[in-house]
């Protein structure tokens, strides 16, 4: 365990541990956890390991993971003929939808009139 100068030693933190648990996309409060650190420790074990604070870190780290998961998707979609998976990929990367659009025109007084005419009588004749 490293010493801090004038201070407690240092808390252990597995460099290789933490790049995974940011490649699962674990939160702070969970990472902390898993090493039994407050957040100021992993914040202060970031600046001092990486030369940065926590949230540029997890932003640098946690892309592995994505990557993973994009990687199994497509595979999915691809390899295993996953229908569902295919369609998620498609609506995600490839520009396919399903919104639907609707087209509305807005109708002038006159309009209204006529037809609140027309069906009145409509209801006065019988009809």
């Amino acid at each position: 365990m490293a010493k801090n100068l004038g201070g407690r030693p240092y808390k252990e933190i597995d460099k290789a541990q933490f790049e995974n648990l940011c490649a699962l996309q674990c939160t702070k409060q969970e990472i902390c956890a898993w090493f039994d650190v407050t957040d100021k420790t992993l914040e202060r074990w970031c600046k001092r390991t990486y030369g940065a604070g926590f949230s540029e870190v997890f932003a640098a780290k946690r892309g592995k993971g994505v990557i993973s998961v994009r990687r199994a998707l497509y595979q999915n979609a691809v390899q295993k003929g996953n229908v569902k998976a295919q369609i998620f990929w498609l609506k995600n990367h490839g520009g396919m939808s399903e919104k639907v659009s609707v087209e509305t025109h807005e109708v002038s007084d006159d309009s209204m009139k006529a037809m609140e005419d027309y069906f009145s009588k409509k209801v006065h004749d019988g009809r």
